[in-house]
């Protein structure tokens, strides 16, 4: 997801990164290239995404991917 929101901000278009508090620790998660939201948790995160977004891709990932795109569906 890094290198997909550097080469959205790099055409100079909004990237918006919500990340559970839990991942800041130790850098787990690169700097966000636009504006950060910390959440609380996972399912805060899923909801804010719902609230804040028009469309959601998916790529290629692991299981945890597969819930939240899911999740989104359902």
């Amino acid at each position: 997801m890094g290198c997909v929101s550097t080469a959205v901000a790099q055409h100079e278009r909004k990237v918006l990164g919500i990340i559970p508090s839990a991942f800041t620790v130790n850098n787990l998660v690169r700097e966000t290239c636009g504006k950060e939201i910390k959440v609380a948790t996972m399912h805060e995160r899923l909801l804010t995404m719902m609230e804040l977004s028009d469309a959601f891709i998916a790529l290629l990932s692991g299981f945890g991917t597969l819930e939240e795109l899911f999740q989104m569906i359902s």
